[in-house]
């Protein structure tokens, strides 16, 4: 047997537009929040976190609903190409909502602008301006009319010679506009209401078919070749979130001059880009059929009985099969505990204790992972899955431990040293685990038990950036490396115990011996 790479890659068209959606969504939401609608971090927060809260109970039922599902497209097909084709609408009509709140906060939008700078001013003279939290804002203290209008949001740095962003920008433009927005809001609170309607709209037009699109892949990949399948998968829906980080940079949507600026193009290439993967995905994927030549491989190799799925007979789990699920999505659970509390509070805590650019180590941490994608999936087709994850698990332990000794002054290769090794345990782990989730699962029931997976991985992901907050806050910022250690650590003991989800990996005899291509 070999993995047919090809078909892998074309099915990893759906994971590859649905990540390039979130990259999109997850760096430009929370800014028209808090930049144009004036919402506070707390609220925004909150908002941001619907896709977890919504993935949690979503996921599992479609991804059930999809394995019930039979038509002349196949299982997962329809859901992928309702689900893509409605989030794409969404988020551009999300666009038009936007347009509408600018022009609700036309006179104080425009960056740079002399005018808009006084208009301002006048409204704080008029104590019209109350922060999120409900304070007043208070210029007048610090600047005169004319001093204030006069602030730019660049400025050239005297020592360097560099343009650096004015901190007189930072510090006080930039929340007095943002008082400004959330005036506006208050006065006219329609665009607002509009907004958040669309964005549950896409949220649960994206949770329809992540489930479905994942499952796919252990649809048509016969159980000993899942890893390495699952490592294309990944590198697919890395390809995707890196496009559309260069398209951010083509747009300049992280500038601070564009903190106000019209998505309403950016968003149409999102969707456009969402659309073409998808017409991709239609035109190459050929799902009864490929679902069919893998159900026939899997019974002529021996790894799974003939089953009939118009039956409705489905395969019952032995009480340690039962286990070790348990285990493994209490594992999944664990790790993810551990590593989302880092990356969720990495930028601050870099900011604040290591005093270091937060950026080039997440960047190494990403680079690590996707040159080890495929590698560990080859890995664990050797040595199995759980060696393979058990090996991954200690090196993230390994990182987050070293770098809970690290402070301001500890040698920056060293901590990029360790993000580069969470970044491989993270690759290692990651492409094995879902494999080993719907390895004891039969045909029928791969999409209820993707949605398992992602109800234990979006539960932590909800939970820990809370949990590990207020730890920060009652115990100080260095808590983060030693709690995400320890949850890291506990996913070890409870991996350590699984007895099923490798694959079965059968000697080779006669014309298998030649290794023939799928």
């Amino acid at each position: 047997m070999k993995l047919n790479y090809k078909r892998t890659i074309l099915v990893g068209f759906a994971f590859f537009l649905i990540s390039a959606f979130w990259q999109a969504y997850d760096a430009t939401i929370p800014v028209i929040l808090t930049n144009k609608f004036g919402m506070s971090q707390t609220w925004s927060g909150v908002i941001m976190a619907l896709d977890n809260i919504l993935a949690v109970f979503m996921l599992p039922i479609f991804g059930a609903l999809s394995d019930k599902c039979n038509t002349k497209f196949g299982k997962r097909t329809p859901f992928i190409t309702v689900g893509t084709i409605l989030a794409a609408c969404a988020i551009i009509c999300l666009s038009f909502v936007d347009n509408m709140q600018l022009k609700n906060i036309a006179d104080v939008s425009t960056i740079d602008d002399p005018t808009a700078m006084a208009v301002i001013y006048d409204l704080q003279a008029d104590n019209q301006l109350l922060t999120p939290e409900g304070d007043t804002i208070v210029l007048s203290e610090e600047f005169t009319k004319e001093e204030f209008v006069q602030i730019t949001c660049k400025i050239t740095d005297e020592a360097t010679g560099k343009t650096i962003t004015n901190p007189d920008y930072t510090n006080y433009v930039a929340p007095a506009r943002q008082a400004c927005a959330a005036q506006a809001t208050r006065q006219n609170s329609v665009p607002l209401i509009l907004f958040v309607a669309l964005l549950l709209i896409v949220l649960v037009s994206m949770a329809t078919f992540r489930s479905p699109a994942v499952a796919l892949m252990p649809d048509v990949t016969v159980k000993p070749l899942r890893s390495k399948a699952n490592a294309i998968i990944n590198l697919m829906g890395t390809a995707g979130g890196i496009l559309v980080l260069v398209l951010g940079m083509v747009f300049a949507t992280s500038a601070v001059q564009n903190a106000l600026m019209s998505y309403t193009v950016y968003y149409g290439v999102i969707a456009a880009i969402m659309l073409g993967a998808l017409a991709v995905f239609l035109f190459t994927v050929k799902e009864p059929k490929w679902a069919a030549e893998m159900a026939a491989d899997s019974v002529k190799y021996g790894i799974e009985e003939e089953v009939k799925e118009d039956s409705g007979e489905k395969r019952q789990l032995s009480a340690s099969e039962k286990r070790s699920l348990m285990l493994i999505l209490a594992s999944i659970a664990l790790w993810y505990f551990g590593y989302n509390a880092v990356t969720s509070k990495y930028a601050v805590y870099a900011g604040n204790i290591l005093d270091k650019d937060y950026n080039t180590t997440m960047l190494l941490a990403q680079a690590a992972a996707i040159v080890s994608y495929v590698p560990s999936g080859n890995v664990a087709s050797r040595i199995g899955r759980k060696k393979t994850i058990l090996a991954g698990v200690v090196m993230l332990a390994t990182a987050f431990t070293c770098a809970a000794f690290m402070r301001a002054g500890s040698p920056t290769w060293m901590m990029n040293a360790m993000f580069a090794l969470a970044g491989v345990a993270w690759a290692t782990i990651n492409v094995n685990s879902f494999p080993m989730v719907v390895e004891m699962c039969s045909g029928g029931d791969i999409g209820k038990y993707t949605g398992f997976y992602y109800t234990a991985s979006m539960s932590a992901q909800i939970a820990t950036p809370m949990l590990s907050g207020f730890l920060m806050d009652k115990m100080g910022m260095t808590v983060l490396f030693p709690y995400a250690a320890i949850f890291v650590g506990l996913a070890f003991v409870t991996m350590s115990l699984v007895k099923h989800g490798d694959a079965k990996i059968l000697p080779k005899k006669g014309l298998e011996a030649l290794d023939i291509d799928d």
